[in-house]
C-alpha cells in the first residue's frame, strides 16, 4: 500500500509468523535521518512552525485553567474533575473518532478543529476578563476543547505520515514532541507573569489567537506533496475491525496497555504539581509554572534523543516507564521545594521517553488505512484514562496528602511496565540475561535458544 512517491508502506507482520521481542525492534525507519531531517519537507516545516505558536498558547491554557479552578474551589479534586471533563469525551468517543479520520481527509479536518477550540478558548477569556467566569463555565470549556480532542489528536498524529511519510515518520513524532514540550517551557512561565500580573483571562486570550498560526500553515500547505494514504471507505464493523486490529498483534496491545496504567495514575501531574505548590511548598503560582517548565526541560530532551535514535524498542519502552515511576516515587518524598523542582527534569526525559517511544512503535508497526483507528484507540488510552484517574489521585491527594498521591502513582506505573516486560518476553520466547559486556554489567533479554546454544560455552 502506497504512502507516497517513493515510498512505501507495508502492514504490521502478523505475531502469530514472527512473535514480537521484547528487545527487538518496534519499527525500522527506512534510512537513517539527522536530528532536524523532516525539517527538509516544506509542508511539514509550515505544519511545524504553526505548532511552535499554538503549543505555547495551549501550555499558557493549561495553567491558567488549573488555577483559576484551585483559586474558584480551593480543591485539588476539583482541578482532577477539570482535567477529566476534558479528556472524557476521548475516552467515550474517541474509537468513533478514528473511525473518521480514517475516513476523511486530514487537513480539511484539521481546520475545523483547531478552528472550533480557537473559539472556545476565546469565549473563556471574555468571560474571565468580565469578571463572569463560574468554575461551572471552565468544566464546559474543558469538556468543548475534549469533544474538538477526539478528532484532532488521531488527525494530526496520523496526518504526519503524509508530511513526511514513512522514512522519516520517527524523527517528525520526536519533532512534534520537542515542539510541544519547548513550548512547554515558554508557556507556563508565561502564564505564570500573566496571572500574577493581569489575571488568567489573557492567556486564555493568547491561546485563542495563537490557532491563527496552524490554521496558516494548514492553508499555505501544497497538497501534491502529501504522501497519499488511501483512505478507508464507508462500511459496517470498522470499530471492530480496528479494535481487533490491535488485540491481535502483542507489538500493539501491550504497549498501549502500559501507557493506560502511566497515563491513567503517573501522568496526573496539573493534580499532583498545583498540590505540591500551594499545598506542600506553600509556594504559588510561581511554583508551580516553574516545576511544568522544569519538567519541559526534560521532555525536550527526551525528544530530541528519541529524534537521534534509528529504532524505537519495545526494551527501552519497558525500562523508561519503570524509571519513571520510580523517580515519582523518589519525588514524593524529596523535603525541599529545590530538590523537588530538580527532578523533574529527568521525569520530564524519561515521561517523554514513553510517549515518544510507544507513538512511533505503533505508528510504523500499523497499515496506513488502519492507523486513525489504531492511533485514536491508543489516544484513548493514554488520555481517556485521566477521567478515570484525575478524580482518584485527586481525593488520595486531597486526603492523605500530595506525596502519598504521587507516590502511589509512581508505584502503579512502575508495577505495571514489570509486568508488561515480563508479559512480552514470555510472548516473544525470551529469557533475562546477565553478563559483563565492555567491562560493564549488561541486563536484557535474549531469545531463549539463543541463550540455551550459549550455556555449553560458558
Amino acid at each position: 500500500m502506497s504512502s507516497g512517491p517513493g515510498a512505501t508502506s507495508a502492514p504490521a507482520p502478523d505475531p502469530h509468523d514472527s512473535p514480537p521481542a521484547s528487545d527487538a525492534p518496534a519499527a525500522r525507519p527506512t534510512r537513517k535521518s539527522s536530528m532536524f531531517s523532516s525539517l527538509q519537507v516544506r509542508n511539514y516545516r509550515l505544519f511545524f512552525m504553526g505548532q511552535v505558536v499554538s503549543n505555547i498558547g495551549t501550555w499558557m491554557q493549561r495553567i491558567a485553567q488549573d488555577w483559576l479552578v484551585l483559586s474558584l474551589t480551593g480543591s485539588s479534586a476539583a482541578v482532577g474533575i477539570t482535567t477529566a471533563l476534558q479528556f472524557l469525551p476521548m475516552l467515550l468517543f474517541g474509537l468513533y473518532g478514528g473511525v473518521l479520520v480514517d475516513r476523511l481527509r486530514k487537513r480539511p479536518t484539521l481546520l475545523v478543529t483547531q478552528s472550533s477550540m480557537a473559539l472556545t478558548a476565546i469565549a473563556l477569556s471574555v468571560l474571565t476578563l468580565t469578571g463572569h467566569v463560574q468554575v461551572w463555565h471552565v468544566y464546559v470549556a474543558a469538556f468543548a476543547v475534549g469533544l474538538a480532542t477526539v478528532v484532532d489528536n488521531p488527525a494530526r498524529q496520523s496526518f504526519v505520515s503524509e508530511l513526511v511519510g514513512p522514512g522519516r515518520l520517527q524523527n517528525a513524532v520526536s519533532l512534534n514532541s520537542a515542539n510541544f514540550q519547548s513550548a512547554r517551557m515558554v508557556g507556563p512561565a508565561v502564564a505564570g507573569i500573566l496571572i500574577t500580573g493581569v489575571g488568567t483571562g489573557y492567556a486564555f486570550l493568547f491561546n485563542g489567537l495563537s490557532f491563527i498560526a496552524p490554521l496558516t500553515g494548514l492553508l499555505l500547505m501544497r497538497a501534491r506533496e502529501l504522501h497519499v494514504v488511501e483512505r478507508a471507505p464507508r462500511g459496517k464493523g470498522q470499530l471492530r475491525e480496528g479494535v481487533r486490529y490491535v488485540t491481535g498483534r502483542p507489538e500493539l496491545i501491550w504497549p498501549i496497555v502500559l501507557v493506560g496504567f502511566v497515563g491513567t495514575f503517573a501522568f496526573n501531574f496539573p493534580v499532583y504539581l498545583s498540590a505540591f505548590a500551594d499545598d506542600v511548598f506553600h509556594a504559588g503560582a510561581g511554583a508551580y509554572s516553574m516545576f511544568n517548565t522544569l519538567m519541559a526541560v526534560g521532555s525536550v530532551a527526551g525528544a530530541l534523543l528519541a529524534a537521534r535514535r534509528g529504532t524505537a524498542r519495545l526494551r527501552l519502552l519497558i525500562v523508561a516507564a519503570m524509571a519513571f515511576g520510580a523517580l515519582e516515587i523518589v519525588a514524593a518524598t524529596t523535603p525541599t521545594l529545590w530538590m523537588f523542582a530538580l527532578l523533574m527534569v529527568p521525569l520530564g526525559l524519561f515521561g517523554m521517553t514513553v510517549n515518544v517511544t510507544t507513538n512511533t512503535s505503533i505508528q510504523m508497526s500499523t497499515d496506513p488505512a488502519m492507523r486513525g483507528r489504531v492511533m485514536a484507540l491508543y489516544m484513548m488510552i493514554f488520555l481517556g484514562g485521566s477521567p478515570v484517574g484525575a478524580p482518584i489521585v485527586g481525593w488520595v491527594t486531597d486526603t492523605y496528602g500530595a506525596r502519598v498521591g504521587l507516590a502511589a502513582g509512581g508505584a502503579v506505573a512502575a508495577l505495571a511496565a514489570a509486568v508488561i516486560g515480563l508479559i512480552l518476553a514470555r510472548v516473544g520466547n525470551l529469557r533475562l540475561s546477565v553478563g559483563w559486556h565492555g567491562g560493564h554489567p549488561r541486563v536484557r533479554f535474549v531469545p531463549r535458544e539463543q541463550q540455551e546454544a550459549l550455556a555449553p560455552a560458558a
